[in-house]
């Protein structure tokens, strides 16, 4: 499974906002390119920040 994938599958399986460091440890990906992936789900809009440095999956 890439990255990409892997990222978005926790924020979708995520019952509450989780932070970068919360990802990374989950799914074993390095913090670093967490944030890589992240920021490219933020453009597409596939997750938003409920408050400040926490992500969760875009539910509209």
């Amino acid at each position: 499974m890439d990255n990409y994938k892997a990222v978005l599958d926790f924020f979708a399986k995520a019952e509450q906002p989780a932070r970068t460091g919360d990802v990374a440890e989950a799914t074993g990906i390095d913090k670093k390119e967490v944030e890589k992936v992240m920021n490219t789900l933020k453009k597409e809009e596939k997750i938003v920040s409920p408050k400040r440095c926490f992500w969760e999956i875009n539910k509209a």
